[in-house]
């Protein structure tokens, strides 16, 4: 087995990879990172426009991301997920989670609780006009929109998964989208978004 230092954690080939966000190298873009209040995690602000945080050493290609997130039940001000397969700062997917729409009664709103997205290319306004309702998904009802929550996102095959809570089966299973293959994972937040995260794990497929 091969082993390597990167960013403050270990990586091990073809093994799940646990985060410590506490110490990791994170480089944020557009947002301030903090230590969170709880779970041993980090926040990043809120601030208009996206934001990511950038975990320094870490490649994913094919595999599975699982983190804790914690959001808010304010309209239109809680986004947050992960990033992956980055090219850039402005060029890479994300699968996040909308709070606010979790248990909300409003159908339309109900059903645009998680997203998966490609930036700039794909952003979820073209997606939504393109393809409604292909690329979002409500959560399970049970879900509180300030609870802790655990997002999985298993990507393989040409697939993209999202597993939100405690769900057994996939909350979204989309085709995905571009042609990005790999590059560094985020913590990702949404415009004049903030969020909690901790628990990052990065399992590579075999």
């Amino acid at each position: 087995m091969k082993y390597a230092l990167a960013g403050g954690f270990l990586l091990l080939a073809s093994a799940t990879q646990s985060v410590d966000l506490g110490t990791a190298k994170l480089r944020p873009v557009n947002r301030e990172v903090s230590r969170a209040a709880e779970r041993g995690g980090v926040h990043l602000s809120a601030k208009e426009g996206p934001g990511v945080a950038w975990i320094e050493g870490s490649e994913f290609r094919e595999g599975t991301i699982d983190v804790e997130v914690r959001g808010k039940d304010v309209m239109q001000q809680s986004f947050l997920g992960v990033a992956f397969h980055r090219k850039d700062d402005q060029t890479y997917e994300s699968v996040y989670l909308r709070p606010f729409n979790f248990q909300a009664t409003d159908p339309s709103r109900h059903n645009h609780a998680v997203q998966y997205m490609q930036v700039p290319e794909f952003d979820w306004p073209i997606l939504r006009e393109k393809f409604p309702e292909e690329f979002e998904r409500p959560v399970g009802a049970s879900i509180k929109p300030t609870d802790w929550v655990h997002l999985k996102v298993v990507v393989a095959g040409g697939r993209v998964q999202a597993f939100v809570g405690s769900a057994g089966a996939p909350t979204l299973d989309v085709r995905k989208l571009g042609q990005l293959a790999g590059g560094m994972v985020g913590l990702w937040v949404g415009n004049n978004s903030g969020g909690d995260f901790a628990s990052l794990r990065i399992t590579p497929a075999k």
